[in-house]
């Protein structure tokens, strides 16, 4: 018997997951860029740099914000009865 949903259909949220780990993963280069200078003890970026560094925090909130999303609608499924 086969699963009414699809494996290639995107549910909600999905895009939120995925543009979050993006974020993330950009906060976390920004992140090693940012303190490598510091551990190599070359001269440190300014201090923007750092705040780069705050789009891990954000990814991972959107990431979240999308989880959340996901759930509601299974939830909002399951009370449906589909």
């Amino acid at each position: 018997m086969r699963d009414k949903t699809q494996t290639n259909s995107a549910a909600p949220g999905d895009r939120l997951i995925r543009a979050g780990a993006v974020v993330f993963f950009a906060g976390a280069v920004a992140t090693l860029v940012t303190v490598a200078p510091l551990l190599l003890g070359t001269t440190p970026f300014p201090t923007y740099m750092f705040g780069l560094s705050m789009l891990m925090g954000v990814g991972f909130l959107v990431a979240g914000a999308g989880v959340f999303q996901s759930i509601a609608a299974g939830r909002r499924q399951a009370r449906t009865g589909r």
